[in-house]
């Protein structure tokens, strides 16, 4: 431990203090000096042991060190621990070799650990500085991937809730990211995967809104219901939810006392939807899966 230098109080310059022997000193006190001084000393120890502690175990690690000690993190499945060692090998050495592949590895190592925001800024980080990179695909496809959000807990999966019942607005996010792969790198073996990923996003998108139109005409509100049900119908025409916003939108229509809409909703339905049992009983058919356990592996 290095010695230590105490700084002294400055008095007054023309006064020049007297030394006292220590056994000029009442007992009393000797024992409070005693008692201060090894007070002192125990902190000093604690505080020594807690910056020991505080040591980063990489300090002094070469970049291949580094390296392959987060590759074995990430073969460990210790994905916070990888993460943080892929980050801090490309703080250290960004223009060695292994610098672009730290970031990438970062990204998917954060995400695997559940730390959506540090993943986002790794990936984000990676497709600002390497724009011609090779993995710019993969960059675009995992960016879908941490903000897809697909992870609903053990409780949304033991109640069976749906994606569509939450915020869309990481959906659309995710949406955008995979559109780029399926736009700009059509070849790319991610690709397929994103396309279906689009798809069902779309289908979660579509779902929200049927969510909202059917909350509103439960609650008497028929023409915003009638509105949001129309929005389905003309953004997400494929969407398997545009069967309960045409049911929707047929019922508003008729408690709005517009008989013709109402009407001509009914033969469209049916033209559309020949087997559908929905007029009858007011309910979509059960879905025998939810769309996210698709990806629940």
């Amino acid at each position: 431990m290095p010695r230590l230098k105490y700084p002294y109080v400055v008095i007054a310059d023309s006064v020049r203090p007297t030394k006292v022997s220590p056994n000029a000193l009442p007992f009393t006190s000797r024992i409070s000096s005693l008692l201060l001084g090894l007070a002192l000393l125990a902190t000093l120890l604690i505080s020594g042991c807690a910056s020991d502690g505080n040591k980063d175990e990489t300090d002094g690690w070469s970049e291949t060190k580094l390296y392959s000690e987060a590759t074995e993190k990430l073969k460990d499945n210790d994905f916070a621990k990888c993460g943080s060692y892929f980050e801090k090998l490309e703080a250290r050495f960004p223009f060695g070799p292994y610098s672009q592949q730290a970031q990438i590895n970062a990204a998917y190592c954060y995400w695997k650990a559940s730390e959506q925001a540090q993943a986002l800024v790794a990936v984000d980080r990676f497709i600002k500085l390497h724009q011609g990179s090779p993995n710019l695909d993969y960059a675009f496809y995992l960016k879908g991937l941490i903000t897809f959000n697909d992870d609903l807990g053990f409780l949304g999966k033991f109640t069976g809730q749906d994606l569509s019942e939450r915020d869309p607005k990481a959906a659309r996010e995710a949406f955008e990211a995979f559109k780029v792969v399926v736009d700009r790198f059509p070849n790319s073996k991610y690709a397929p995967d994103a396309l279906d990923r689009m798809r069902y996003i779309v289908n979660s998108l579509a779902e929200a809104d049927v969510i909202v139109a059917r909350y509103y005409f439960q609650r008497g509100a028929y023409l915003a219901a009638a509105n949001r049900a129309q929005l389905v119908l003309k953004d997400y025409d494929r969407a398997p939810a545009v069967e309960e916003a045409l049911y929707i939108l047929i019922k508003s229509y008729e408690r709005l006392g517009m008989t013709d809409l109402s009407t001509d909703g009914i033969r469209v339905f049916k033209l559309n939807f020949p087997d559908s049992q929905m007029l009858v009983t007011g309910q979509r058919a059960k879905k025998e899966r939810s769309w996210w356990q698709i990806w629940n592996k």
